[in-house]
């Protein structure tokens, strides 16, 4: 199974291009859409998800044409957008029933199956008949995941997921996506490093409207072996080294000292120590060259 982007292109009436000749393949499995907020990661997706259209380019889903036969798209289609709206009286197995029945899941037998299946996988089997106002953030998420898997989808669509969680819940919410995204295309976007380096097998850094890198985390991080620097500095010397030095992040130490990491080709100076590079320090250097070639 495979999506592919091509040239897709989105300005609104405010001037403000959201995307920009956008061109990418996207193959089964976790892929992960990293990038700040307004990097263009939400029209993206709603641009895949057949709910605005974009100026110009093409979208497929193996033989779909995603902007031209949407209803087809739709019938594999889950879909999990930033702010997900319930209907708080009912309990989430009735929820669930109600989704199913406006999906077209007409069997009582099979929408029964169905939704017990999606229960038990997000782990909401136990609050099956609790009303879902009365769900924590993260089990309003994992119903979010539940409803979009009654029509058992083939692209599987989740926006800035993991926002406003606490460590629980997020961890509890990207187990089940784990568990969901080895049979799937599953497009996790966010502007969290942690949530696709635990979670994601491919990745796209996006900025801008425009997608500026396309690698495994472990080629990203590989491909800076030999350039991250770091050391620990008082917290007085840190514009000074941000002046010197190709600065991409910085941490507080328990002693309020501050550890630095720097991107260079070669050692700065023997102050420094060389340290193996992550994803986080991908997404900062890729942003950094990003914001140097848009200044030039």
């Amino acid at each position: 199974m495979k999506l592919t982007l091509s040239n897709l292109s989105k300005t609104y009436k405010n001037g403000v291009k959201a995307l920009d000749d956008v061109s990418i393949e996207i193959e089964s499995g976790m892929f992960g859409l990293l990038g700040p907020n307004g990097a263009g990661k939400s029209t993206l997706m709603r641009t895949i998800a057949t709910l605005q259209a974009p100026d110009s380019g093409t979208a497929t889903l193996d033989d779909i044409d995603i902007l031209n036969d949407k209803q087809n798209l739709r019938k594999v289609l889950g879909y999990l957008p930033q702010e997900f709206g319930v209907y708080p009286k009912m309990s989430a197995e009735d929820l669930l029933h109600y989704f199913a029945r406006l999906k077209g899941i007409t069997d009582k037998n099979e929408r029964s199956e169905m939704v017990t299946t999606a229960l038990e996988v997000t782990n909401l089997f136990n609050v099956k008949n609790k009303n879902v106002a009365g769900y924590s953030g993260g089990m309003k998420q994992r119903f979010g995941i539940a409803q979009l898997l009654l029509n058992n989808p083939k692209l599987i669509i989740v926006d800035e997921p993991t926002a406003g969680l606490d460590p629980s819940e997020r961890h509890r919410f990207l187990n089940v996506l784990r568990e969901i995204g080895t049979n799937h295309i599953v497009i996790f976007s966010t502007h969290i490093v942690d949530d696709v380096k635990e979670l994601c097998n491919d990745m796209a850094i996006m900025n801008g409207g425009c997608i500026l890198s396309h690698h495994t985390p472990e080629e990203a991080a590989k491909a800076l072996n030999g350039q991250i620097w770091t050391k620990v500095i008082e917290r007085d010397e840190l514009e000074e080294h941000q002046e010197a030095f190709n600065l991409i992040s910085s941490n507080f130490n328990q002693d309020n000292t501050l550890n630095i990491r720097v991107h260079s080709m070669e050692q700065p100076d023997d102050t420094f120590h060389a340290k193996e590079p992550d994803l986080a320090d991908v997404y900062f250097v890729t942003l950094r060259k990003d914001k140097e070639v848009v200044a030039a």
